[in-house]
């Protein structure tokens, strides 16, 4: 035979590493399937989409009034006006102006500055913002608009009549139906 004998094949040692490489392949899948696993898990935690908590904010129509920046909810805001359009009424109570008409319907208009404490001039009033409560429309005398701003309910604290909120930059946030209730009082002669 060419090239010497065959040396005998020790089979017992080829099984043995036949079992050996089967043990390191088997650790080798083992690993890959817990990586398989691991990054699984990551990409489903990075799919998931996170939910940030929202904070709830309350949408106002800021404006001045007495040198003093008010606000009302804009969901109870119908139109703003100009206040060149309002009628002086004869023999009416100093809270009320005049009344215009907004959306074909006469509506009476308020000087909330009485009510609120603030310095008094009719030149100075420039919008009318009209607003609804209870059906009824009302407008309310402003100097100026600043317009909308959404604010965090949070920076709320609540205030007192005819305030609803006081904003943590001193905004003051008016209570519509108390203001009103205010203005029935006026009417039946016990109010301001």
């Amino acid at each position: 035979m060419p090239g010497g004998p065959i040396p005998p094949v020790d089979f017992e040692e080829l099984q043995r590493r036949l079992d050996d490489v089967e043990a390191r392949l088997g650790e080798a899948s083992r690993i890959g399937d817990r990586r398989r696993a691991l990054m699984a898990e990551r990409a489903r935690a990075l799919a998931t989409p996170r939910e940030l908590p929202r904070e709830e904010m309350v949408a106002l129509l800021v404006f001045t009034l007495g040198g003093v920046s008010h606000a009302v909810e804009v969901e109870g805001v119908v139109q703003v006006l100009e206040a060149r359009g309002l009628q002086r009424l004869v023999a009416s109570p100093p809270w009320l102006l005049g009344a215009l008409v907004a959306r074909g319907r006469v509506v009476p208009v308020l000087d909330l500055r009485r009510r609120l404490g603030l310095a008094r001039g009719l030149s100075d009033l420039g919008k009318v913002l009209v607003v609804e409560l209870g059906g009824e429309l009302v407008g309310i005398a402003v100097e100026g608009l600043e317009g909308r701003r959404d604010v965090a309910r949070s920076t709320l604290t609540p205030g007192a009549p005819p305030l609803r909120w006081r904003g943590a930059d001193g905004l003051a946030v008016l209570e519509l139906p108390a203001l009103l209730a205010q203005r029935d009082l006026a009417r039946s002669g016990s109010g301001h």
